[in-house]
């Protein structure tokens, strides 16, 4: 183990002792709220300071095995001990890393997807389309739900915009890398490069979509809008529906004034419930321009590896007569594309989660100096 990962790790029993001895003063167990906030960190610390004891007992474990192999009546039991002890040691490492490693609070949470046309006119709306597919089958594989907030057709097809909710049962304090966490590093440019069906001579086309991946806000925790700030249109919804769509002012758009962020709903009948479904997404937006620009303060002493994630960044090519994937962030190529627009995204999104925990042990050991 690196020695900045253990002076971190030995904290942990001496902060345990002292949250204890802090849970058992009249005080704190008065103050409701200073009570939960020290128990919280308590059941962290005691998590972290348990799996480092086991670390600590193993590697005393190996060194009274190894001391053993001098003994002929003993060193084939010592050998046997000593393999054990070599695979756990590397594995309860790991989860110590893990355990070290920030977390992002908002990685249970569900998540809405953005998906936008930009260059390429009717066949960025096509890919677009193409995208929403793959990440409503990805969601599909694990179990989560997808919903369409709002639509905006292309005219030839595909989409010039869509934003779609997703969500599941894994959201939730105790989930670990929830729905948003596996999402969050899909925002940014997404270029595609292929045959456009519309083209004659079959010539390749490259073209470009947009896609921004967004935390929903959890309700207790959610930006404070000033009903004051907001402007409210109502109108006829576009797309199938039949009859209704014509009679029925039930779309919903809300501009937010101060910051000028628009969001929108047309998928349910009710105007009520359409009108939620546009306030959440606008509370998300609102909260991801203000995590946005702390990212943008954060970046400019820090380069990261996978980026600040914003929608301007080219992150990710498609190369269809390649069959080839590349994300430019992690010099990541996979030549299973086909696999890949079906939903088959778990390779691509565990190294990028593999990336970022590289990184954030890179800060760490950089903190510890």
């Amino acid at each position: 183990m690196k020695d900045f990962l253990r002076q971190q790790l030995e904290r942990y029993p001496i902060r345990l002792n002292e949250l204890d001895f802090f849970l058992q003063q009249p005080d704190v167990v008065q103050d409701m709220e200073r009570y939960r906030a020290l128990t919280r960190e308590h059941a962290e610390v005691s998590e972290v300071a348990g799996v480092f004891e086991r670390f600590l007992q193993a590697e005393r474990g190996l060194a009274q095995a190894r001391a053993m192999l001098d003994d002929p009546e003993m060193a084939e039991m010592a050998s046997e001990e000593i393999a054990g002890l070599e695979a756990e040691l590397p594995t309860l490492e790991d989860e110590l890393q893990r355990l070290l490693l920030p977390k992002d609070p908002d990685d249970v949470r569900n998540a809405f997807l953005e998906i936008r046309a930009g260059t390429g006119g009717d066949e960025s709306a096509l890919f677009a389309g193409d995208l929403l597919r793959m990440y409503t089958r990805f969601a599909e594989r694990q179990g989560w739900r997808c919903e369409v907030v709002s639509e905006s057709l292309g005219e030839v097809g595909g989409y010039k915009e869509v934003v779609i909710r997703v969500a599941g049962g894994n959201s939730g304090a105790d989930a670990g890398v929830g729905i948003y966490g596996k999402l969050k590093f899909e925002s940014g440019g997404h270029r595609v490069q292929r045959v456009p069906a519309t083209e004659t001579q079959g010539r390749i086309h490259t073209s470009a979509c947009t896609v921004a991946a967004l935390p929903e806000p959890d309700e207790a925790q959610a930006v404070q809008i000033n009903p004051a700030d907001l402007r409210i249109d109502t109108y006829r919804a576009s797309g199938a529906g039949g009859q209704h769509v014509n009679k029925t002012d039930s779309a919903v758009r809300i501009t937010h004034l101060p910051t000028g962020i628009v969001a929108e709903c047309q998928d349910d009948r009710s105007q009520h419930r359409n009108k939620a479904k546009a306030m959440q997404v606008l509370a998300a937006r609102i909260k991801e321009k203000e995590r946005s620009e702390r990212a943008a303060k954060e970046a400019a002493t820090r380069k990261g590896l996978i980026g600040s994630g914003d929608r301007s960044d080219r992150i990710r090519t498609y190369n269809f007569p390649q069959g080839r994937l590349t994300d430019h962030r992690i010099n990541l190529t996979l030549y299973k594309l086909q696999l890949i627009m079906e939903g088959d995204l778990d390779e691509v999104i565990d190294a990028l989660l593999l990336a970022r925990k590289a990184e954030q042990l890179e800060e760490l050991e950089l903190g510890a100096r």
